[in-house]
């Protein structure tokens, strides 16, 4: 197989770009994310892919919960302020307002949309574990087109 193929075919798969956050008895976490799928509809269920040597991962493998944020079409800088993890400052997490959820994971109140999830599964393989999770609380606070990775000339995959 040729490397630079494999890399090109995989960033053609389509992503779009979500901030997760968690909480653990060491604290709050985040992180920005785009390996995320639904994955049954009864129960609702979805699947995220979370980098191993994150907080984020630490966060979610302590607490079994986690939200999940979609990032709008104008909040590349959401997602953005999320590639290193996250900061706690009052009720802020990087500079962006949260909420605790029902799931004591904190919910961000800029996104459009976000998720409560439970995990009720996991595959560890390479250096992300994918993380099988029941959708326990949802909401949207407005309608925007999500961001995608394409969109951000960012790439993760490959």
């Amino acid at each position: 197989m040729d490397p630079n193929d494999k890399k090109k075919a995989l960033r053609l798969l389509t992503y779009g770009l979500y901030v997760a956050t968690s909480r653990d008895a060491q604290g709050y976490a985040g992180g920005t994310i785009n390996w995320l799928s639904q994955s049954s509809f009864s129960p609702p269920l979805i699947m995220a892919g979370i980098q191993r040597e994150s907080s984020l991962h630490q966060a979610i493998s302590a607490s079994r919960v986690f939200a999940i944020h979609i990032v709008g079409q104008s909040q590349k800088d959401l997602a953005m302020s999320f590639f290193k993890g996250a900061a706690v400052n009052g009720d802020t997490l990087n500079g962006f307002r949260f909420e605790p959820g029902i799931t004591g994971s904190p919910v961000l109140v800029d996104p459009p949309a976000w998720l409560e999830c439970r995990v009720v599964d996991e595959l560890r393989r390479g250096d992300h574990t994918i993380f099988v999770a029941e959708v326990v609380a949802a909401g949207v606070r407005r309608e925007e087109p999500p961001l995608t990775l394409r969109e951000t000339g960012f790439f993760y995959g490959g």
